[in-house]
């Protein structure tokens, strides 16, 4: 986990965030200070705890939240890290006001707490503030030929995907894979099949999709699983590095909370709002995201459909996905793992 500062003041307060993940063990990266435009005196100050991918995206969001009449003198101080970590962190005593992770369940399990209120998937958007796909990057030129699923368990192929068990984007990956077999006319047990030989050819699992991306970058491995935005990042840094939309994906939906115990709540409100309004859906799309809006959608072209687009409610839930596929001692992935 890595954290941040954006504006002047509350140094104080960024240390208490500093000696909890100590504690906890996350501290993964540097703190860095930096400079900001100076508030008022009865500004507020909102700690935004978020999974690693969109880190782009709030940056450019932030300061053009504090342009606006709801943002003016609201400083931010955020932390990046994978979404099953950001996630205990909390529910461990992180301080936050607004939390945005990879997938729902991330959220839920603070709900059980009292640190995230029941009805947070309530309206509209049903707590979701950026969509994606689930995609097959490759080396510049895709030497290996990469084209679809079954592509990635041919011999030799060597595959990144970071570890289910602490990142929400492998989550996403793995059942973005089972439901490509669903989708492709493959049975259950075939599906379930195909994972095996899919993780048999995994050469790396780091904790979170921007430490794995940082893997392939380094020259490691032939495919990586992905967010499609994570992809559009990188290429927008430089990296020379390809991705193909298989027909058969899942759609990638990522939520967003406010803590219950805020101490800003209005404020906080008034930015998960701002997330939502079209100028915001326009930096997350310029940032490789899909918009929420099927209207925005259509001024990005550049996002490919897939032949089959599926979701999690098709697979049967998280509810239900998180305890078969991913319990620690007896999901489908643990055991998976077990064989290796």
């Amino acid at each position: 986990m890595e954290v941040t500062r954006q504006g002047g003041a509350a140094r104080a307060r960024l240390v208490a965030v500093l000696a909890v993940a100590a504690v906890l063990g996350l501290l993964a990266g540097a703190v860095a200070l930096g400079a900001g435009r100076a508030i008022a005196d009865d500004g507020a100050t909102l700690t935004l705890i978020a999974y690693s991918t969109p880190r782009e995206a709030f940056e450019a969001i932030i300061p053009a939240f504090g342009q606006t009449a709801a943002g003016a003198g609201i400083e931010f101080q955020t932390s990046y890290g994978s979404s099953g970590e950001q996630s205990r962190a909390v529910e461990a005593g992180l301080p936050a006001d607004v939390i945005a992770l990879s997938l729902a369940p991330d959220i839920d399990r603070l709900v059980g707490t009292g640190l995230v209120a029941a009805d947070w998937a309530a309206g509209d958007a049903r707590g979701m503030v950026t969509n994606s796909v689930v995609v097959l990057a490759t080396r510049a030129g895709n030497p290996r030929g990469i084209a679809g699923w079954d592509d990635l368990t041919a011999d030799g192929v060597e595959v990144i995907t970071p570890n289910p068990l602490t990142s929400g984007g492998a989550r996403w990956n793995v059942l973005a894979a089972y439901g490509a077999q669903l989708a492709q006319g493959r049975t259950d047990d075939e599906a379930i099949a195909y994972l095996g030989d899919l993780f048999a050819n995994v050469a790396v699992q780091d904790k979170s999709a921007r430490e794995s991306l940082q893997t392939f970058l380094g020259g490691k491995g032939d495919v990586l699983l992905a967010y499609e935005n994570e992809v559009i990042t990188a290429q927008q840094a430089g990296a020379e590095i390809e991705y193909v939309v298989p027909p058969q994906t899942i759609l990638i939906e990522n939520p967003i909370a406010i803590a219950a115990e805020s101490e800003h709540p209005e404020a906080a409100a008034a930015f998960v709002a701002y997330l939502r309004s079209p100028a915001a859906q326009r930096v997350f799309a310029e940032k490789g995201y899909r918009p929420l809006d099927p209207e925005l959608r259509a001024e990005f072209p550049v996002y490919a459909s897939p032949t089959t687009l599926f979701t999690i409610d098709d697979l049967g839930g998280w509810a239900t996905l998180t305890s078969r596929f991913f319990d620690p001692d007896t999901g489908v992935v643990a055991m998976i793992q077990r064989d290796r």
